[in-house]
């Protein structure tokens, strides 16, 4: 039976369905977005775990060199162009006319002096571990900025692209469009913001209500109950912990969309007790129901039992952990005969987001670890846990990303040769340590693979220009055509 909130959802789910069925959805007026998340704010791009009504909102007024359009490829941003020199060490990018949220012009200097703070020594920018290959960023003319790297690296462009490495002014916060915050408490209004560049710029002071968007932070399932009631056209941020609640609004299947998202899902396992022994790890690394798990918090998901999805730039194929393959029966019976010679029960804390998708998993993972004799508790998301489940979309297709963000523990063995694929001089040689700390990594048993990460939206029929990618990314400014 549901528990007692969940019952009370479904109600009113349910009657939010019958209401929407009643009327059309009209293409006309501002787009609506509810974003599942906190409130929206324009905090500094360097924060740490920016939500997604956050994010979109410092992606809208903050845009960084380049941006991803609608497929999540790389288009312009503040950048109208740029060129890659010295054998991929050195990227020059000319930006194009742009102001600030105040009208002043966007001047190289501004954009050089931003990227140094948000990849200072001490940044708590997420990214900044995944570029220190930078070296310097420095201003060419008043017009052209150059960043130089210490090594190549082809992917940096994927990067530069997300909205942590947006072009933020602190004080006041703001960017350089494409939109402006213009009103809203609650609920961020946002407008086109006038661009110097364009050939009229008469044009791009004249916006009709159709090109303003309204960008509201709730919980899932208020923002299911807007979509369904036709109040909104765009619920951005959906993941597995929510997925559940799709099915209770009544929601035509024409509008429910997922990403093919590229990234991490599963559990990085602790390295304390029962799970400091390596044996142990890997006994619980291999007896977690893949299939199980995946089809009660991942519809349509295939299980996976390796870190790395393909090759990318390692210099092997991903690699296969020791245990792979036995079976499930030999996994259960090696688990229970190391919890039974271990000399006191054992205990594992599991952390997990909140939701019924998290329920079900949990539900799942707990029935193989009582399987083998270990007594699961569940517990919050950022609480001291022995497994922690990590659920991140890539930033950027690059092995040692996988391996890097799965390493949350690792032994000291992985570590080095994830550092060494980090500073290695040449690309053949980063992609010759990626594979040894891929092999590495799997036979320290430091990460449960389950599957690929679940990203979803609900998309009204208005939003023409939306599509599905593997950033699991879609910018505010790429939702809608023209109106007709």
């Amino acid at each position: 039976m549901l528990p007692i909130s969940a019952r009370r959802w479904l109600a009113v789910l349910v009657a939010g369905a019958s209401l929407s069925a009643c009327s059309q959805r009209p293409d006309s007026g501002a787009v609506v977005v509810s974003a599942i998340g906190d409130r929206p704010h324009l905090a500094d791009a360097a924060r740490t775990a920016l939500d997604t009504p956050s994010r979109l909102l410092v992606d809208s007024t903050a845009q960084g060199l380049v941006r991803f359009d609608a497929a999540g490829q790389i288009e312009p941003g503040l950048a109208e162009r740029w060129i890659v020199i010295d054998g991929g060490m050195s990227y020059i990018f000319r930006l194009r006319e742009a102001e600030w949220a105040n009208g002043t012009p966007v001047a190289a200097a501004d954009v050089v002096a931003v990227l140094r703070r948000q990849l200072a020594p001490g940044s708590r920018n997420p990214l900044a571990p995944f570029l220190t290959a930078v070296g310097e960023i420095v201003e060419m003319t008043p017009q052209v900025i150059e960043v130089r790297l210490r090594r190549p690296r082809p992917d940096l462009l994927k990067l530069f692209a997300q909205p942590e490495l947006a072009i933020l002014r602190l004080r006041p916060p703001g960017g350089s469009g494409p939109f402006r915050v213009v009103g809203g408490t609650r609920a961020s209004l946002l407008r086109p913001a006038f661009d110097p560049g364009i050939a009229d710029p008469d044009d791009s002071r004249e916006t009709k209500p159709e090109d303003d968007v309204r960008l509201i932070g709730e919980r899932a399932s208020l923002a299911i109950l807007r979509f369904a009631q036709h109040r909104s056209d765009f619920v951005a941020g959906g993941t597995f912990a929510d997925w559940p609640l799709v099915a209770l609004g009544g929601i035509a299947p024409a509008n429910i969309r997922t990403d093919p998202a590229a990234g991490l899902f599963g559990f990085a396992l602790g390295r304390t007790g029962f799970l400091a022994d390596l044996p142990n790890r890997a006994a619980i690394a291999a007896v977690i129901d893949r299939t199980a798990a995946a089809a009660a918090a991942l519809p349509d998901r295939e299980t996976t039992d390796r870190i790395l999805p393909d090759q990318l730039d390692s210099a092997a194929p991903p690699a296969i952990p020791p245990w792979s393959l036995l079976t499930q029966e030999q996994r259960l019976a090696d688990a229970r005969t190391r919890v039974a010679a271990w000399d006191q029960p054992v205990r594992l804390r599991i952390a997990l987001p909140r939701g019924p998708g998290a329920t079900l998993l949990y539900a799942q993972v707990a029935a193989s670890l009582v399987q083998a004799g270990i007594e699961p508790v569940r517990v919050d998301a950022t609480a001291d846990a022995d497994l922690r489940l990590i659920d991140a979309v890539a930033p950027y297709d690059s092995a040692r990303w996988y391996l890097a963000t799965a390493c949350a523990p690792c032994g000291e063995v992985p570590q080095q040769l994830l550092a060494a694929a980090r500073d290695a001089p040449s690309l053949a040689e980063r992609s010759r340590q990626i594979a040894a700390a891929d092999v590495a990594l799997a036979e320290d048993a430091a990460f449960v693979p389950i599957a690929r990460p679940l990203r979803w939206s609900l998309v009204a029929m208005r939003l023409s220009q939306w599509r599905p990618n593997s950033r699991a990314w879609h910018p505010l400014n790429r939702l809608r055509g023209d109106p007709k």
